[in-house]
């Protein structure tokens, strides 16, 4: 599921996942309607491996980013303990992004 949030004048949006962990967070978007297609840009892109950019934080932990297809970042993982468990929030994304429905919060 996505959840679309307004954040003062800007909008951001989530992916969660079946269990209800955010799986992946926006950036802030100036419109509703930019926030929008960032989402659907998570929708299309997603089944791309290429567009997942995997990368290891100074503590050792790990997390990626979705890119489009210009290669702006379009949203974040959360922090992962270990590489298989960043591999595990790709899937997910990869696996329940296309078919979520948006929800408005």
């Amino acid at each position: 599921m996505f959840e679309l949030k307004k954040s003062g004048e800007k909008f951001h949006f989530v992916l969660k996942a079946g269990n209800g962990q955010v799986v992946l967070s926006s950036q802030m978007y100036a419109s509703k309607a930019s926030a929008k297609n960032g989402i659907e840009s998570v929708k299309k892109n997603c089944g791309d491996d290429k567009c997942f950019e995997r990368k290891t934080a100074k503590n050792g932990k790990f997390h990626f980013n979705i890119l489009s297809t210009n290669g702006q970042i379009v949203g974040s993982s959360q922090m992962y303990a270990s590489q298989s468990g960043m591999n595990n929030g790709i899937e997910s994304v990869k696996k329940n992004a296309p078919g979520s429905d948006t929800e408005e919060v």
